[in-house]
């Protein structure tokens, strides 16, 4: 399983949340503590929002903690709303088109979660994407056809619905053609403007998701743990929900499974 952390508010250097902290991201890729698996050595990726409405975006397939461009980076990149996330596959292959966060046009997108027994209907799933929006279909994972049923669904009109309908299509395809657990996910997914976290799943087990305001950065951070072993001060995303983030404002939606 993923770990991801975002974040938004004013403008912070991206290894503030990345490299800095006693359990930053970096470290929680070797190290995780609320996962499956303690190591998340299959690539990372970074999606940030600046001056451009469409993010930067570097991404690899080299584990988190030995690229040394990564470190680099994140000290020298300062931006108000980035997503940043290492990967542990699930059964797809290592390579960068399969590295989150996933890009179209202003939304950037990553996963942490399984769809179960995806590999028996890759093909049922990949033909409800729509043809405008295949040729965006660059890897193989759940996840990037999750987000890109997401835009189908209509994510820039109604961005907890579109999300909430995208994941139920999915459940409903491995519930006919997968395996339990059908649905697991922790998501978290922008347009720029506001940041989206969502949790569920159709059992009783959902990813861990955690946000915290912080009044002196002005800025809210969200997260798959917590960046500093031991704080108590984050509050867990309830299963079954979907928050918004921007300015000092959270709102909560159902995730309905």
């Amino acid at each position: 399983m993923c770990r991801w952390a975002a974040y938004i508010g004013e403008p912070i250097f991206l290894d503030e949340v990345v490299s800095r902290p006693g359990h930053s991201l970096i470290h929680q890729s070797q190290n995780a503590t609320e996962a499956k698996t303690v190591t998340n050595g299959d690539g990372f990726g970074l999606a940030w929002y600046d001056r451009r409405p469409e993010p930067g975006l570097y991404r690899d397939v080299y584990p988190a903690w030995s690229d040394p461009n990564l470190r680099s980076l994140v000290e020298q990149v300062c931006s108000g709303l980035f997503l940043a996330h290492v990967r542990a596959s699930t059964g797809s292959a290592i390579s960068r088109n399969n590295c989150h966060p996933f890009v179209v046009g202003r939304w950037s997108f990553m996963h942490n979660g399984q769809v179960g027994g995806f590999e028996h209907f890759r093909k049922h799933a990949d033909m409800m994407v729509p043809d405008d929006l295949y040729a965006f279909r660059k890897g193989a994972t759940d996840s990037e056809v999750l987000f890109l049923l997401a835009l189908a669904e209509g994510l820039d009109r109604d961005p907890a619905g579109a999300l909430a309908r995208a994941a139920g299509k999915l459940a409903g395809l491995s519930r006919s053609h997968g395996a339990a657990p059908h649905l697991r996910l922790s998501a978290a997914f922008s347009d720029g403007t506001a940041l989206w976290a969502a949790r569920g799943s159709c059992d009783s087990i959902s990813p861990t998701v955690y946000y915290r305001w912080s009044e002196t950065r002005k800025g809210w951070a969200v997260v798959s743990e917590p960046l500093e072993m031991g704080e108590a001060d984050w509050t867990p995303l309830a299963p079954g929900k979907i928050a918004r983030f921007e300015g000092d404002r959270m709102d909560l939606y159902d995730l309905p499974l």
